[in-house]
C-alpha cells in the first residue's frame, strides 16, 4: 500500500500540488516554533522587558490583541475569499506581511517593549490569516474519507519546517554563545532565519497550488465588502443550523486554549520552573517538533481508520496527562517525557481539528467555515494565555499552579466532544 496514494485526492488532483500545500505548513512552521514557542516569548519576558512581573502578563496580552484582531476580521476575509474566489490571492498579501513583520522583530532590543509589543500582533495576525487559508484548500484536495490523513501529511511536513528554523537558529545561538555575545545579539538574527525560510518555503506553495473555486455572482454584482459582509451575516445564521460543526467549534476552542498555552509559554515555564539555559529550551522544542511530525502523520491514519472522533478524543486524554508529568517534574527528565507526550498529542490534534472542519464545511462555503474555525482557534489562544498569565501574576509568579489551570482546558474540550456526530455532522455540509 502507498504512504501517499492517489487514491486520497480529488479529480483533478495531482501529488505535487498536495506537496506545495504541505509546503505552506513546512513554511509557517518556524514562526510558531521559534518566535512563539522556543526564542521570543522567553527573550521577550527575560530581557525586552527585563523580567518585570508583568512581562508575562504583556506577553500573553499582545498574543490575546492578535487573536482579537483576527477574530474580528478573518470570518469577512473568509467571505470575500470564497465570493471573489481570492484565496491564493489573500494568501500571498498575508504571508508577505508576516514575512515583514518578523524581520521587524529583528530590530527589538533591550526596553524595547513597545515595538515587541506591535511586531507580535500584526505577526501574529498575519500568521493566523494565512493558517486559515491555506486551510481551506484541503477539502479541494482530499476525498473526505482521506481528510485526517492528507491533513497529517501536511501537518507532520510542517513540523520539519519549524525543525529547519529552529535547527539553524540553535546552530547560530552555540556559536554565538560560544564566542561571548549576548542575547540581543544571537536572538535578532533568529528572527532574520525564520522570515527567509518561510518566505522561500512558500514560494513553492505559490507555485503548485491552484485556485479551483470561480467568482460567485453575488460578488460580480455587488461591491466586493458589502457582498462579503452580508454573506458573513448569511454564515453566522446558517452555522447555528450545523449543530455539530457548532459543537466542534465550543471543543475546539476549548482544547485549543490548551495548546495555545503550551506554544506560547513552553520555553518560559522551563526556564522560570526548571531553570532550563536557552540552548536546552531550544533542544526541548526539537524534540517536540519531532514527537508532533510523528503524531500528525500516525494519528492521521489513525483518524481515517478510527474515526475522527475517537482519535480525537484519544490525544485529548494525552494533554491531559502531559500536564500531570508537567506539575510533577521537578527536574529535567520528567518534563522532557512530559514534551515528548505533547509533541506527539500537539501535532495529531491540531490535525485531526483541520480535518473535522474540513469535514463539517459545506463545499461552496470553504473559507468561510473555516474562519468561523479560525475564530474559535484565535479565541482559544486569548483565553488560554491570558489565564496563564493572570494565574501568575494573582499568585506571585506560581507556573506549577498555572499549569493546572491549562490541564482543565483539555477536560472541557473531552467533554464538548462528546456530543458530535460525526454523520450528521458529515450530513449537513453535503446539504449546504
Amino acid at each position: 500500500m502507498a504512504v501517499f496514494p492517489q487514491q486520497a485526492l480529488n479529480e483533478g488532483v495531482r501529488k505535487r500540488e498536495v506537496f506545495g500545500w504541505a509546503m505552506y505548513d513546512f513554511a509557517n512552521s518556524g514562526y510558531t516554533t521559534v518566535v512563539l514557542t522556543a526564542v521570543f516569548n522567553a527573550y521577550f519576558v527575560g530581557v525586552v522587558a527585563d523580567g518585570a512581573e508583568w512581562a508575562t502578563l504583556a506577553w500573553t496580552a499582545s498574543l490575546s490583541a492578535s487573536c482579537l484582531l483576527v477574530m474580528l476580521t478573518m470570518p469577512t476575509i473568509g467571505a470575500y475569499a470564497d465570493l471573489r474566489a481570492a484565496k491564493k490571492r489573500l494568501l500571498a498579501f498575508t504571508t508577505a506581511g508576516c514575512v515583514i513583520t518578523t524581520l521587524a522583530l529583528a530590530l527589538v532590543s533591550r526596553g524595547d517593549v513597545a515595538l515587541a509589543v506591535v511586531a507580535i500582533i500584526l505577526s501574529n495576525s498575519f500568521y493566523a490569516y494565512g493558517e486559515s487559508l491555506i486551510a481551506s484548500f484541503l477539502p479541494e484536495l482530499a476525498k473526505q474519507d482521506a481528510l485526517g490523513r492528507v491533513s497529517g501529511w501536511g501537518w507532520s511536513f510542517g513540523y520539519f519546517g519549524g525543525m529547519l528554523s529552529l535547527g539553524l537558529s540553535l546552530a547560530y545561538v552555540l556559536w554565538a554563545q560560544g564566542q561571548g555575545l549576548p542575547a540581543t545579539h544571537f536572538v535578532p538574527v533568529t528572527m532574520v532565519i525564520t522570515a527567509v525560510v518561510y518566505g522561500g518555503a512558500a514560494l513553492v506553495t505559490f507555485a503548485l497550488l491552484k485556485e479551483r473555486a470561480v467568482p460567485q455572482p453575488q460578488a460580480l454584482q455587488e461591491g466586493g465588502l458589502k457582498a462579503s459582509i452580508q454573506r458573513l451575516l448569511e454564515t453566522w445564521h446558517r452555522a447555528r443550523q450545523y449543530r455539530d460543526f457548532t459543537w466542534l467549534l465550543a471543543c475546539t476552542t476549548s482544547y485549543q486554549a490548551g495548546i495555545a498555552v503550551v506554544i506560547a509559554l513552553a520555553a518560559v515555564y522551563a526556564e522560570q520552573v526548571l531553570g532550563f539555559a536557552q540552548q536546552q529550551t531550544m533542544a526541548l522544542v526539537f524534540l517536540v517538533n519531532i514527537a508532533s511530525a510523528v503524531g500528525a502523520f500516525g494519528f492521521g491514519y489513525l483518524q481515517d481508520r478510527m474515526g475522527h472522533k475517537g482519535s480525537l478524543a484519544l490525544t485529548l486524554v494525552g494533554w491531559i496527562a502531559m500536564v500531570v508529568l508537567a506539575y510533577l517534574a521537578t527536574s529535567a527528565p520528567l518534563f522532557w517525557v512530559a514534551a515528548v507526550i505533547a509533541g506527539l498529542c500537539m501535532g495529531s490534534s491540531q490535525s485531526a481539528g483541520r480535518a473535522l472542519a474540513g469535514l463539517f464545511a459545506p463545499p461552496k462555503h470553504l473559507a468561510e467555515f473555516f474562519g468561523l474555525w479560525t475564530f474559535a482557534v484565535r479565541l482559544a489562544a486569548i483565553v488560554g494565555p491570558i489565564t496563564y498569565g493572570l494565574v501568575t501574576w494573582w499568585t506571585a509568579g506560581n507556573h506549577r499552579l498555572a499549569i493546572v489551570s491549562t490541564g482543565l482546558f483539555f477536560v472541557m474540550g473531552l467533554l464538548l466532544l462528546k456530543p458530535v456526530n460525526i454523520e450528521r455532522g458529515r450530513a449537513a455540509a453535503r446539504g449546504g
